[in-house]
C-alpha cells in the first residue's frame, strides 16, 4: 500500500519466520513452510489477492489480463519484468495441490478498533466476510436548479442518497452481537455536475459485508428494495451492475478452539470476531482447515503512516501465534 504502515503484511511472515526459526534445530514430526504471497492488497492494479488466488486456482486469467496501473503498465508487462508469465501463474496451484498441505496459519494486525475498544491485545478470527459490491445507477433529469420547482425534479442524487442512508439502517437492523455487519457508499458521482444543475444521472458504489451468507443474501435484496422504492418516490429509473462478489468464509472449527485455547493461555481470555477485511486466508479455506490470529491495531488504523501496534501488545500476540503453531503441528501429526 502506497505509504502504508510497518505492521501490514510483514507482521505475519516475520512471526512465521520465527516458528521456523523455534524449530530449526530439529526435525517436526510435520513439515512446515512459509509463504509470503505476492499482492494481497491489489494497490496498483486492483486485483486483491493475486498470489493466492493463482494457488488456490480461483485466478481467472482472462479476467486479469487486461488490467493496467494509473502509468497505463500492463499487470502482463509488470509480471514479465519480475520473470513471471501471467499464463503460467495458475500452475502455482498444482504445486498447492502436491504438496498435501493440512493446515494454514496467518498471523495480521486487525487493521480495525474493536480489540482497541476491549482492551485487547490479540483475536481470534472466526473468519472472512463475504463482499457484495455493486455499482447502482440513477437516471432521473437534469433540469436547471433555480426554475424546477422541488415537487416536479426527477433528482437522481436524491434517490442516490436516500438509498445511501437507507443501507446505514439495512446494516443496523442486521448486526448482532458478535456478528456485526458492514455496509458502505465509497463512491459517488453526478451528472452534469453543475452547480445550478439538478443532477439527472447519479452512479453509487456499494460494498456490503457479513459473515453469514443468509444475512448476506438479506442485506443485498434489502438494498434492492430501499433504491427501487427511493427512485419511485423521486421519479427516477435505477438500476444494478454487480461490481464483484466472494462468499463468507468461515475458518476451521477445530483449528479456531485451538487459536482460542493459544490466545487464552498466554493472555487469559480470547476474543473471536469476523475479519472485515480480506486476507489471503479466505483463498485457502477450500483446500485445507485455516484460521487467523488478530494482533492489536492502535486507534484502528492501517493503511497508513499511523499504523501501529504497541510493543509489548505484539509481543503478547506473537507469543499466542507462537503456541498456536505448536498445537497445529501436534494437531496435524494426530491426525494425519
Amino acid at each position: 500500500v502506497p505509504n502504508g504502515g510497518w505492521l501490514d503484511g510483514a507482521l505475519g511472515v516475520m512471526a512465521a519466520l520465527e516458528a521456523l526459526r523455534m524449530h530449526a534445530a530439529a526435525t517436526p514430526p510435520v513439515t512446515l513452510k512459509l509463504v509470503d504471497w505476492a499482492d494481497e492488497e491489489g494497490a496498483r492494479f486492483g486485483r486483491s489477492l493475486l498470489g493466492s488466488a493463482a494457488a488456490a486456482g480461483s485466478l481467472k486469467v482472462d479476467e486479469v489480463r487486461g488490467l493496467k496501473d494509473r502509468q497505463g503498465t500492463e499487470l502482463v508487462e509488470a509480471l514479465a519484468e519480475n520473470g513471471v508469465a501471467l499464463d503460467r501463474m495458475i500452475d502455482a496451484h498444482l504445486e498447492l495441490k502436491t504438496i498435501d498441505a493440512r493446515a494454514y496459519l496467518e498471523l495480521h494486525i486487525e487493521q480495525g478498533p474493536v480489540l482497541e475498544s476491549m482492551q485487547k491485545s490479540t483475536g481470534v478470527v472466526l473468519g472472512t466476510f463475504g463482499v457484495e459490491r455493486n455499482t447502482i445507477r440513477f437516471t432521473g433529469q437534469a433540469a436547471h436548479s433555480g426554475s424546477t420547482p422541488i415537487a416536479m425534479r426527477r433528482d437522481a442524487f436524491l434517490a442516490a442518497a436516500q438509498t445511501a442512508l437507507e443501507c446505514r439502517e439495512i446494516a443496523r437492523r442486521h448486526s448482532k452481537p458478535g456478528a456485526g455487519v458492514v455496509c458502505t457508499v465509497g463512491v459517488v458521482n453526478v451528472e452534469p455536475k453543475i452547480v445550478t444543475a439538478v443532477p439527472g444521472v447519479c452512479e453509487m458504489s456499494l460494498d456490503q459485508r457479513a459473515l453469514d451468507p443468509g444475512v448476506l443474501a438479506a442485506m443485498l435484496r434489502d438494498a434492492h428494495a430501499a433504491a427501487a422504492q427511493a427512485a419511485h418516490a423521486n421519479n427516477v429509473e435505477v438500476e444494478w451492475r454487480p461490481l464483484w462478489r466472494i462468499e463468507p468464509r468461515p475458518f476451521h472449527p477445530a483449528l479456531v478452539a485451538l487459536c482460542e485455547e493459544a490466545v487464552r493461555e498466554e493472555t487469559g481470555d480470547a476474543p473471536k470476531l469476523p475479519s472485515g477485511p480480506l486476507h489471503d486466508a479466505a483463498e485457502m479455506v477450500p483446500h485445507m482447515p485455516v484460521v487467523m490470529m488478530f494482533a492489536y491495531s492502535s486507534n484502528g488504523l492501517s493503511h497508513c503512516k499511523e499504523e501501529d501496534t504497541p510493543l509489548p501488545r505484539l509481543e503478547t500476540t506473537i507469543r499466542a501465534y507462537l503456541r498456536l503453531v505448536q498445537k497445529t503441528i501436534a494437531f496435524v501429526a494426530a491426525t494425519a
